[in-house]
């Protein structure tokens, strides 16, 4: 009788629970889609019947007038944000009060996983992005840029092999899989100091470890586990990434730091670059504000990037900076290059528009490609930019309030301002953003001319953010981008 007693007490306890969290909005205006107990909005994306970038869009054209709109991802009051002034606010004029991003992994429940530059927050997190920044810069990558291109020739020598002992002059690829191991290749040059050739040995340990790490739909949900039961998760020490991965990769980077300040090798890599930073010798070239963007999706630093700082390493800190190359590259690089290739096999007009300018270019230059190349590739970089645009990398942004914020009204019905408090977060769908009507006319067509030197002036500010926006943005997006112009040259 007792056992039924307290059963029945904590049923209670929970519908009051439930009850009290789906009411956050009850009141205060703000308009959201009816949520489901436990799972809130999220339940169509769990069982995979609709992906994220999708189930965002719903709510962002829902409710077309408002300046934000309320969200439940599980058990978790998420806001909306549809107004670009109020986004510019969250993002850049007080993004002290939204410093911080919602907690994917723990450092205590992972050492590793835990430090990467994403998962920190704080003092701890601007302290990391100062200490990194300065090996972010387009001076730090135009001494990557020759091991792209040998990754790039070996790549191309794999398939020219086999369309020689296939007697054809053309080759059936799965393209997901031909860009994977390109940026698997790549990174593992860049980041690492290691050669690996992917498309002859498929099986390669940097490769099998990669694809462990990258962050498929099973392990996106465990983390989503550590923002919404962060102490379920703890509990029961519930793992995001593979222990074998991560022993790995810290073998690999600590044994080539050792074998480098032992036979004092250099190597323009990011290893290289993560011991100069561990010895507080990795500072930004005083020229590099003035050197010209990548390309029109590079985003500029912030200036908590540019300070420098005295900061204390641990072969952890080392370990997950060089780490965050494969989760924020290994997935993000390889399927930004199959839409392109999907892009161009689709719209032939674009395709013989860009081979005609690479063509160009290799003529001009004689066949030499380096950093001030790409610079002349201006249609190549309209076709990325117009990629990332239909296909962002990042379909939503998230920042947690770690000060209480006035939103003001989210709509004229409202009668008052609705405070966000501290502990709660907000979030962007990029995607919905970038497929608005309102700014990009005929958002779901393929073309590269919006971005051209003629139209980009065109471009609402707050309206293309496929590397985030603000100073936690996504700290890579350089690489990205020349990843991206080496890969298509």
């Amino acid at each position: 009788m007792m056992t039924l007693i307290w059963l029945g007490i904590l049923l209670l306890a929970l519908i009051q629970y439930i009850w009290k969290t789906y009411s956050r909005y009850d009141g205060t205006g703000v308009n959201y889609l009816k949520p489901l107990p436990i799972v809130g909005n999220v339940g169509m994306m769990f069982l995979g019947k609709r992906h994220q970038a999708q189930d965002l869009d719903l709510l962002y054209t829902s409710f077309p007038d408002d300046r934000f709109v309320g969200r439940y991802e599980m058990m978790q009051s998420i806001i909306l944000l549809r107004e670009l002034e109020l986004i510019k606010k969250v993002t850049i004029k007080d993004s002290e009060h939204f410093i911080d991003h919602t907690s994917l992994i723990d450092s205590s429940v992972d050492s590793i996983f835990g430090r990467i530059l994403f998962s920190l927050n704080g003092q701890e997190w601007k302290d990391m992005r100062s200490t990194l920044s300065p090996a972010f810069t387009s001076s730090k990558m135009r001494g990557m840029v020759p091991f792209m291109i040998d990754v790039n020739k070996q790549m191309v020598g794999v398939i020219k092999n086999k369309m020689q002992a296939a007697g054809t002059d053309y080759l059936d690829i799965e393209c997901k899989d031909l860009t994977t191991r390109y940026a698997n290749d790549v990174i593992a040059s860049c980041a690492f100091g290691v050669k690996v050739d992917s498309h002859t040995e498929e099986n390669n340990e940097f490769y099998t470890n990669g694809l462990a790490t990258a962050l498929a739909p099973f392990r996106r949900l465990l983390a989503l586990g550590y923002s919404t039961f962060p102490s379920v998760m703890k509990k029961f020490n519930v793992k995001v990434f593979p222990t074998e991965s991560k022993t790995f990769f810290k073998n690999l980077v600590l044994r080539t730091m050792k074998e480098r300040e032992k036979h004092n090798i250099f190597r323009p890599d990011m290893i290289q670059l993560l011991m100069e930073a561990k010895k507080g010798k990795l500072t930004h070239d005083e020229k590099a504000s003035t050197e010209t963007d990548i390309g029109f999706a590079a985003v500029e630093e912030s200036d908590i990037g540019k300070r420098k700082v005295n900061a204390v390493w641990t072969d952890d800190d080392l370990v997950a900076q060089a780490v965050v190359f494969f989760l924020a590259g290994f997935e993000t690089i390889s399927t930004t290059m199959s839409f392109i290739l999907h892009e161009l096999a689709m719209n032939p007009d674009v395709q013989e528009k860009l081979y005609a300018e690479i063509m160009e270019n290799e003529a001009r230059t004689s066949g030499k490609f380096d950093y001030n190349a790409v610079q002349n590739l201006t249609y190549l970089d309209c076709v990325i930019t117009e990629t990332l645009r239909l296909w962002p990398p990042l379909v939503a942004l998230d920042r947690l309030c770690v000060k209480d914020y006035n939103l003001g009204r989210a709509n004229r019905k409202c009668k008052k301002d609705f405070i966000i408090r501290k502990g709660e977060s907000v979030a962007i769908s990029v995607y919905s953003i970038h497929h608005d009507p309102k700014y990009f006319p005929e958002p779901y067509k393929f073309d590269p001319d919006r971005f051209s030197e003629e139209n980009k002036h065109n471009i609402k500010p707050m309206t293309y953010m496929p590397f985030g926006v603000g100073p936690r943005n996504c700290i890579g997006n350089f690489y990205m981008d020349i990843f991206d112009i080496n890969f298509m040259r």
